[in-house]
C-alpha cells in the first residue's frame, strides 16, 4: 500500500489543556516514538477561558513550524480549531474534529454557563466553510453535544462525520485513554490533499 508521509502534526486541547492519560497526550508520545513531528498548543497561565487568547496560542504554534501542519483537536480544542479558520489565512494540511462540544446550548454542571462563552467569545459557534480537509469525529452519547447538533456542525463546515457511536466525551471520564482510531483519521487526513493555503481556499 502505497505510504503518504505525515505532515507535522499539532495537538490542540479542550479547556483543560494537558492531562497525562488523554488521548491526545498519548497520541502525541506515540507519534513522536515513532520520529513524527509533533507539537502541542501550550497551556495557558491566564485568561483560561479567552477565545481569542486561545487562537492566538495556537497561531504561534504554527507560525514556529516550516510546513504546514494537520491540526488535532477535541473538545473545546475543536471551537479554538474552527474559530482559528476564520481569522488565519494560514495554510495547514486538514483537521481531525473530535467530540465538538455545543457550546451554544447549556452545558453540564462544572462547565462554564452560556454567559460566560459568550462573554469570552466562544459563541455563536463559527458555521463557514472550512478551507481545508476536515473529518468531524463524533460520539452518540456525548454530553457535551447532541449528535445531531454535532452532524449539523459537520455539514456546515464541510467535514466528513464519523460516528464513532457511544463514546462519551472521548475522555478519561469515558474511559478514553488511548483511541487508536485517530491515526487512521489523520492518516486519511494526510492522503486527502496537498497543503492548502491562501489561493486555494474554499468559499464559506
Amino acid at each position: 500500500m502505497h505510504h503518504i508521509e505525515l505532515p507535522p502534526i499539532v495537538i490542540v486541547p479542550g479547556l483543560r489543556g494537558h492531562v497525562a492519560d488523554h488521548w491526545q497526550t498519548l497520541l502525541a508520545d506515540k507519534l513522536r516514538a515513532d520520529g513524527r513531528q509533533v507539537s502541542i498548543v501550550p497551556p495557558l497561565e491566564h485568561d483560561k477561558l479567552d477565545c481569542a487568547v486561545r487562537v492566538a496560542a495556537l497561531e504561534r504554534t504554527l507560525a514556529s513550524l516550516r510546513e504546514p501542519a494537520l491540526l488535532v483537536a477535541h473538545s473545546a480544542g475543536v471551537m479554538i480549531t474552527v474559530h482559528w479558520a476564520r481569522r488565519s489565512a494560514r495554510a495547514v494540511r486538514g483537521a481531525l474534529l473530535a467530540a465538538p462540544p455545543d457550546f451554544d446550548h447549556p452545558l453540564p454542571e462544572g462547565y462554564p454557563d452560556e454567559d460566560a462563552l459568550r462573554l469570552n467569545g466562544w459563541t455563536p459557534a463559527p458555521r463557514a466553510a472550512l478551507r481545508f480537509p476536515s473529518i468531524v469525529a463524533a460520539s452518540r452519547n456525548d454530553p457535551l453535544a447532541r449528535f445531531e447538533e454535532v452532524s449539523a456542525l459537520a455539514s456546515a463546515w464541510g467535514s466528513r462525520l464519523v460516528d464513532l457511536g457511544n463514546v462519551g466525551h472521548l475522555n478519561p471520564a469515558a474511559g478514553y485513554g488511548e483511541w487508536s482510531r485517530a491515526e487512521s483519521l489523520i492518516q486519511e487526513l494526510s492522503e486527502m490533499t496537498e497543503p492548502i493555503g491562501q489561493g486555494k481556499q474554499r468559499k464559506a
